[in-house]
């Protein structure tokens, strides 16, 4: 299997995305080949297409499985595996980030929990669970603010994305109405 110029472009990019974002060049490349693949591809298709070895391929494979971000499937007639990447983006992006809160918030947040219920011993520890306790609180409403997203339709989840400064100005007209309200007398009074 040959790679357009187009894809291969692609490819080599997202391998190297990919160690910035926390996963290998290889595992990358292999997403980022089922991603743009029209078909679904078996290991060996994807080793010559990347001219990796097969045992590369295997374990990126099962890297990209436990992110939940392959389909597999088998073809009739045929005992080989098939693996392709989800074709809706909007799913690829909600499991991607439940994924890494799961990895990386959530074991963050327990240990914050745990560290904020222990009775300091000195100023310094009160200090540093103060820190803490501040950190907490922010990844905690981040959190529960991107779960509340995530629960969007994609048709809603699309219109609030497109808002982008305007969910400020929304916010200001907000304040400002709350403002105007609480400062009128009420009737009868």
């Amino acid at each position: 299997m040959k790679l357009t110029p187009l894809a291969q472009s692609f490819v080599l990019h997202f391998g190297e995305m990919g160690s910035r974002w926390g996963i290998n060049r290889t595992v990358g490349q292999i997403y980022a080949l089922l991603f743009v693949s029209q078909r679904p591809l078996n290991a060996d298709e994807i080793a010559e297409a990347l001219d990796f070895s097969r045992s590369n391929v295997s374990m990126g494979l099962k890297e990209l499985d436990s992110w939940r971000l392959t389909k597999l499937q088998h073809l009739p007639s045929d005992r080989r595996e098939y693996f392709s990447a989800p074709d809706d983006v909007w799913l690829i992006f909600r499991t991607l980030a439940d994924e890494r809160r799961k990895r990386e918030v959530d074991p963050t947040l327990s240990m914050l929990r745990d560290a904020i219920l222990v009775t300091p011993t000195c100023p310094e520890d009160a200090h540093a669970q103060a820190r803490m306790r501040q950190m907490h609180e922010l990844i905690e409403l981040v959190t529960t603010w991107f779960t509340d997203i995530q629960r969007l339709d994609e048709h809603t989840l699309r219109q609030l994305m497109k808002l982008g400064s305007a969910a400020q100005k929304l916010l200001e007209l907000k304040e400002k109405f709350s403002f105007s309200s609480a400062a009128k007398p009420s009737e009868g009074a």
